[in-house]
């Protein structure tokens, strides 16, 4: 119950990504709208002659400041259509039209029940008896004062309702209104039954919201620490856009009547205020206080972190790591994205995560005593602290004081975190043992075997990434949603036992999150790229083809699909049967391609390396050969397609067209090179028993952690199995397996 309850808190969470993703430009020409118009600025800069009343710049600047305005107006509705369109699985664009109808269908029947019960009057005036701020106007309607948990409300139902109907089947006469074309009507009915009911029930709802807002602004300085300190603890988990949300968007953070208008939420009331920054002496800091402080350990806590992190390194490394972690601290100080950061230190070394969690949490509670009040819309970057900080003037946000708050942050993250990672020897970038910190993915395999890098490729058929991370999520038939947020993949699997995080690694990930069957992987700003050409490579990809799986999973799979569906066969028993007599090798292959060893050791089934991935088939079949000789030989006629730089893996196709990988050891990658001698070049052609590296066994058993190496077939066919020949002592050109090709 609680992975289920994680996993849709997840979907949810990333859900709101969408609709908040517009906050940054609907901020931008507020924040320029506003400032720019201001009289007291343009007097202030001597700009009157530029940005005064009747140039054409003001006329632009004023329809910025209109532009802005109506967006975070309309939010509520922003959310419907957004969390509509995060939620659904199938036809999102019906799950979008489907949304905003509801969401007016919604709210026109509150407003037939505020009419009917004597709420309103024909003319939207409130009766004697309505409390101001519990009804107000939503696109011209008159309606119950929701804000955007109205907006999300219609949002999850919506997608509900598409996730199940999407694919309905009517009666012949109706049957045109079959399919997606259903859903709308569907929505269309259902909430117009919301609407009355919420009606009835929203009341104690907002009167609950209130008393709740309440409390927390009652609580202080402790209660904005509290939140501070939650909200970054969720980083780990992707549900801090859950919690978050309705105290920068509800009634939970507060409510302040701004230009005559009821506004609720912390970050709705200071985009009001900065609307109305003519009129607005100082802006509100109870209503910062959910985001000011991340200014301060944005742009300077966790460049100290990183400054340590730098410093600790190993001397060696200091050059490779500083670069990584620049990068990293330029994404934090100048758009506000942490996760890089973070997320470089948070699995190597959680007891500085923890670090980071108070101390962050402590910059919300000192800004808030600071009366610190500059707004942001998506991050604490430099841009919004430009935006809605210094432009707006000191007067109005107190920006000056987020310099000295944050040169204390600076020294306390840097002093902390260089203490702890030296007295406990932490992990962290550049502290690893092992000589090389590149780390070879399978996508620089795919890449080197097709001549290219990984970075060349546009097709997202082919892409090395999409491949590497379908393999690792158990294989297409796997994966039952994909999405993604601000840095992290986030994705929902059928059986989370067949996730690997070691193949998943091979796509260069920050960090792999699990909770139940939601799974997250992050890879900071570029992940929707990531996230685009995976759902490409699934469309493209058969629905056959189970990358991720063994050919004995297929092979089950395919005999548990035939028992559910007797119509595909003479009956459900017999295709069973068929199944598991084509898994037991009773069928007659049509052809059978035998491949030798390509070393003298000790043959063993694959499912016996020491490697969770290789052994469950997710590289390939074949077999595992633990090397008694150092002579790595050719097992057949072939070419070497590809070698590695490092020297611990060679590809080899044979003249029958087998695709072969030839991995000496386990996790060899780190030892750049050494203990191998590669005796051929790529594109070298070889006769059966040619020498292709010396391997210095004595070495590689002394540094690495196993020398059992799979021999591997990488690309095989649908019809191609791989069956072992031998177990137990094999000489190099002794027959090892066979690939056995059946006929379709």
């Amino acid at each position: 119950m609680k992975n289920e309850v994680f996993g849709v808190l997840q979907r949810v969470g990333r859900s709101f990504m969408l609709p908040i993703a517009v906050l940054p430009v609907a901020g931008l020409l507020l924040g320029l709208g506003s400032s720019f118009t201001n009289p007291t600025t343009i007097e202030t800069y001597g700009m009157e002659a530029l940005l005064g009343s009747g140039t054409v710049l003001h006329a632009l600047l004023m329809i910025m400041n209109a532009v802005g305005s109506a967006i975070f107006d309309n939010l509520p509705l922003i959310f419907a259509i957004g969390v509509a369109i995060g939620m659904a699985k199938k036809e999102k664009e019906v799950a979008a039209l489907s949304a905003m109808l509801a969401y007016f269908v919604m709210n026109v029947s509150v407003q037939a029940m505020l009419m009917l019960f004597g709420k309103i009057d024909e003319d939207g005036n409130l009766a004697a008896d309505v409390m101001e701020g519990t009804i107000t106007s939503m696109c011209g309607i008159q309606t119950l004062q929701m804000g955007v948990f109205g907006g999300v409300i219609v949002g999850l139902g919506v997608a509900a309702l598409n996730n199940r109907f999407h694919k309905i089947e009517l009666p012949g006469a109706i049957s045109f209104f079959s399919g997606s074309r259903f859903v709308p009507i569907i929505s269309t009915v259902v909430y117009m039954l919301v609407g009355i009911g919420m009606f009835f029930v929203w009341p104690t709802v907002q009167n609950g919201i209130s008393d709740l807002g309440m409390l927390v602004a009652g609580s202080g300085y402790i209660g904005t620490l509290v939140f501070g300190i939650v909200k970054r603890a969720l980083i780990p988990f992707g549900l801090h856009h859950v919690f978050y949300m309705p105290f920068w968007q509800t009634g939970v953070g507060g409510t302040m009547d701004v230009a005559g208008h009821t506004v609720q939420g912390g970050q709705n009331i200071f985009f009001a205020q900065l609307a109305d920054s003519a009129n607005i002496a100082h802006f509100s800091a109870d209503a910062c206080r959910y985001f000011s402080g991340e200014f301060i350990f944005m742009m300077f806590g966790l460049p100290g972190a990183a400054l340590a992190m730098y410093r600790c390194a190993r001397p060696e490394k200091r050059k490779q790591v500083g670069g990584l972690l620049l990068s990293a601290t330029l994404a934090s100080i100048f758009t506000g994205i942490t996760e890089p950061i973070e997320f470089s230190f948070l699995f190597a070394a959680p007891v500085l995560f923890a670090v980071q969690v108070v101390l962050a949490g402590s910059c919300y509670m000192v800004a808030h005593m600071l009366k610190i009040a500059v707004g942001l819309t998506f991050s604490g970057g430099f841009l919004d602290f430009l935006l809605f900080g210094i432009l707006q003037g000191n007067a109005k946000t107190g920006w000056m004081l987020v310099l000295p708050a944050g040169a204390v942050c600076f020294v306390l993250y840097y002093c902390s975190f260089s203490y702890l990672i030296r007295r406990f020897d932490l992990k962290t970038p550049g502290r690893e043992l092992d000589a090389n910190t590149k780390l070879y993915s399978k996508a620089d395999y795919l890449a080197k075997k097709a001549g290219q890098t990984a970075s060349d490729k546009t097709s997202a058929e082919d892409d090395p990434v999409s491949r590497v991370l379908v393999n690792g999520l158990g294989g297409k038939s796997n994966i039952s949603d994909v999405d993604c947020c601000a840095t992290r993949l986030r994705v929902t699997v059928k059986d989370s036992s067949r996730v690997s995080d070691e193949i998943l690694k091979e796509a260069g990930p920050s960090g792999i999150v699990h909770r139940g069957n939601g799974i997250q992987i992050v890879f900071g700003p570029r992940v929707t790229v990531i996230k685009a050409n995976l759902e490409d490579y699934l469309e493209k990809m058969p629905d056959t083809w189970f990358t991720g799986e063994s050919n004995a999973d297929r092979m089950a799979e395919g005999a548990g699909e035939a028992s559910a569906k007797p119509e595909n066969g003479a009956n459900a028993a017999g295709a069973a049967n068929d199944a598991s007599a084509t898994a037991d090798s009773a069928a007659k292959p049509a052809k059978t391609i035998v491949i030798g060893s390509p070393i003298t050791g000790r043959a063993a089934d694959l499912s016996t390396t020491p490697d969770e991935g290789v052994a469950g088939g997710m590289m390939g079949e074949g077999a595992a050969l633990t090397p008694t000789d150092g002579t790595v030989c050719a097992p057949t006629d072939g070419t070497v397609s590809f070698i590695f730089d490092t020297k611990h893996a060679v590809g080899f196709t044979t003249d029958s067209g087998i695709e072969m990988l030839f991995h000496i050891g386990i996790d060899t990658v780190k030892l750049n090179g050494e203990g191998f001698e590669v005796l051929v070049q790529q594109g070298q052609e070889l006769k059966k028993g040619d020498p292709i590296m010396k391997l210095d066994l004595d070495y590689l058993k002394a540094n690495a952690p196993s020398i059992v190496s799979p021999i591997l077939c990488t690309d095989l066919e649908d019809d191609q199995k791989v069956r072992l020949l031998a177990e137990g002592p094999v000489k190099a050109g002794d027959d090892l397996f066979a690939v056995d090709i059946y006929e379709a």
